[in-house]
């Protein structure tokens, strides 16, 4: 009888071990429940940069560049009624959940960060083919709303993309199937007093740890969010109230994690308690107490005995040193920068000259990209961030409207595009300018172009895909940011390619920018010979028709592999314009393309972009379209026009010198380029 009564006890203990664990794993019967009050010795499924520190903070990125991690609860739960795989379209219902999860980001600096944390419900745990940077490691370009995905999330971003409609950088939002929120507000939560409560602001980088709340109601098909500071309960009012029916988006079994990325700055993102629950009630309550720490950012506290020594000794060092430093300071004012009262206020997107010195080893030559026009540009790795950057150094007089053109460099900073280079500040000097761009590791278009420093040929999908991401830039510039912006430099040296070959407009040292509807004022003819229009000889105003001319050319040099000017067999100068144009004539347009791709290239697409590129280099500026024209004209929107033979004859050589360009066309220079930026200075005008 005791044996018997020792093993009934066995089986209890053991049964009662099957249902938690059971319960835990999400397969009870097809509902689900757990809790994370901190991740030491948690099972999650993790890949990427995301792991647990010994301290059990699920760690999603470590501040390393460009990457991306994802954490998933190891086991699928069961979201539907239904007994089949699929989501609403195989008539599955999708059950009322509840999650609430505690995370905190680290950015080493206090106004700006790289990206930041989605919450999601996915089918898979494999995002491999997603993107880092403002993909969030959640999409890529192609699937980025694409319903197949089936993914319900919540962002958590703290960087504004305009590509993604994103009202500004510190937001809170409801993504279906991509990162085009459903509905999305700025951080923070309705708090409630004797006053009747009101919105409190949060700053979602505010290295402080916050709670939300995500909550689906599947009677009324609502979802909501909440978000509060931790010490704060879970406000009544919730921060977002979306209405819709996830039924069509979440499939009867899938998984609940986080992912995250980083971009060109170096942060953090932390998930510190998780929990979740399915058809069940609220979530777990997260025991706040044995949560965590976020990791220290700053100084240690210093002991009493340091607080009394340090002084004592940095005082002793300082009259023993004294004499030296100064003496140091007066022999070599490496480090002088030129401050005056208005730049205050362009604060944030001015860097010390000190950390250019240091990211480009004191502008050493090795670190030489390039020579242009307009001065040198270095290579560099920021120190502390370990971010890659573009210094290019231009000469100025300080008495020339310098405000006004800072103004306008701060300005252009604030563009985000992903076919765009982002100008990220400046430094200023006497008689000098330093211009920061981010770095483009695979170089400028023209190497490839023309074979520089064996350089591989491109393909033609390659060449077709970076005419469109120039187009898509240009189009961004000229009318979908606040002011239009005229770029004034467009050509291949111009064009730079980042690690995955996707081609970015650079070098905004010349552009101009101005209101929708104002009238363009310019008082020189700034560009490059090849590229100029040629009603900038008469009027010497640059207007996005003139930019359009420049695409038009650069078109051409990138189907072609040809310079806009170069000489024949015979030594004679030649307008690539005018040479297409004599093959359109001819009926052989196709013999125009690059001999280098060997024939194997798409037929149609070259005779669409050969055209399309005639007719952007129109001498005449009204026949010209604009870049929302040109882009439904490559995305074949709508059909291209047929080019009349009779209005497009003519010779732009001799038009640009009867424009008064004649004296730059016979002067213009081969391209010598050195790594990225590519130009002769006598290629660029600057005519007064």
């Amino acid at each position: 009888m005791k044996l018997i009564s020792i093993y009934l006890l066995v089986l209890c203990v053991v049964g009662a071990n099957e249902l938690l664990v059971v319960a835990a794993s999400g397969n009870d019967g097809g509902g689900g429940r757990f809790v994370y009050s901190g991740f030491a010795g948690a099972n999650l499924t993790l890949d990427g940069t995301a792991t647990v520190t010994p301290a059990g903070l699920l760690e999603l990125t470590n501040g390393t560049l460009q990457l991306k991690g994802h954490a998933f609860h190891p086991t699928p739960l069961r979201f539907g009624f239904g007994s089949g795989g699929g989501g609403g379209g195989d008539g599955v219902v999708v059950r009322s959940f509840s999650a609430s999860f505690v995370f905190g980001i680290l950015s080493a600096y206090p106004d700006m960060s790289a990206h930041g944390i989605v919450f999601l419900v996915s089918p898979t745990t494999d995002f491999s083919a997603a993107l880092a940077s403002q993909y969030l490691g959640l999409v890529n370009v192609t699937s980025n709303g694409d319903a197949r995905n089936r993914i319900f999330a919540v962002e958590l971003d703290t960087l504004q993309q305009d590509e993604f409609r994103d009202i500004n950088d510190n937001h809170v939002g409801v993504d279906i199937n991509g990162l085009v929120s459903l509905q999305s507000t700025s951080a923070g939560y309705y708090a409630a007093d004797i006053n009747g409560g009101g919105f409190r602001n949060l700053t979602l980088i505010s290295h402080e740890a916050m709670r939300v709340w995500v909550d689906y109601d599947a009677g009324d098909a609502r979802i909501d969010v909440t978000l509060a500071p931790l010490a704060v309960a879970k406000p009544v009012r919730p921060l977002i109230s979306a209405a819709y029916n996830l039924s069509s988006v979440i499939t009867d079994t899938a998984y609940v994690g986080f992912s995250s990325a980083t971009g060109s700055f170096n942060s953090r993102h932390y998930v510190l308690g998780w929990s979740f629950a399915v058809d069940g009630g609220p979530a777990p309550a997260i025991d706040v107490a044995k949560l965590p720490k976020l990791p220290r950012e700053g100084p240690k506290a210093r002991s009493k005995f340091l607080e009394i020594f340090l002084p004592i000794a940095s005082a002793a060092v300082v009259l023993a040193m004294g004499i030296l430093v100064i003496l140091l300071v007066r022999r070599r004012k490496r480090y002088t920068e030129l401050r005056e009262d208005w730049e205050v206020e362009f604060g944030p997107h001015r860097f010390p000259y000190k950390d250019l010195h240091h990211a480009t080893q004191g502008f050493e030559s090795k670190c030489l990209l390039g020579v242009g026009g307009f001065g040198r540009v270095y290579k560099g790795v920021l120190p502390n961030s370990n971010v890659e950057i573009a210094v290019k150094r231009v000469s100025h007089d300080s008495s020339q409207g310098v405000k006004e053109f800072v103004a306008e460099v701060v300005s252009l900073g604030r563009l985000q595009h992903c076919n765009l280079v982002r100008l990220l500040g400046y430094c200023r000097r006497k008689g000098e300018l330093m211009l920061v761009y981010e770095y483009m590791s695979n170089g400028s278009l023209d190497k490839y172009l023309h074979g520089q420093d064996n350089k591989p040929t491109l393909s033609w999908a390659q060449r077709f895909q970076i005419i469109k991401d120039i187009a898509s830039g240009l189009l961004y510039l000229h009318e979908e940011c606040d002011k239009v912006v005229i770029h004034r430099d467009i050509k291949a040296s111009n064009v730079l390619l980042d690690n995955e070959m996707n081609a970015r407009l650079g070098d905004f040292g010349l552009a101009r920018l101005y209101d929708h509807g104002e009238d363009p004022q310019s008082t020189h003819v700034v560009g490059t010979i090849g590229y100029l229009a040629p009603e900038l000889g008469r009027t010497s105003k640059a207007t996005p028709l003139t930019d359009v001319f420049a695409f038009g050319t650069f078109i051409l040099e990138v189907t072609c592999g040809r310079r806009p000017i170069y000489h024949d067999s015979h030594g004679t100068q030649v307008m690539l314009v005018d040479w297409v144009l004599d093959h359109w004539h001819k009926q052989s347009l196709v013999d125009t393309v690059d001999l280098k791709l060997h024939g194997e290239f798409d037929v149609g697409e070259a005779c669409l972009v050969l055209k399309l590129g005639l007719l952007c280099s129109h001498p005449f500026i009204n026949a010209r379209p604009d870049m929302r024209r040109v882009m439904q004209y490559l995305k074949r929107e709508v059909a291209l026009p047929e080019l009349m033979p009779t209005s497009m004859s003519f010779h732009m050589l001799a038009l640009m010198q009867n424009d008064g360009f004649d004296s730059y066309v016979q002067s213009y220079p081969s391209s010598n380029s050195k790594g990225n930026i590519s130009t002769a200075t006598s290629s660029l005008l600057e005519e007064g």
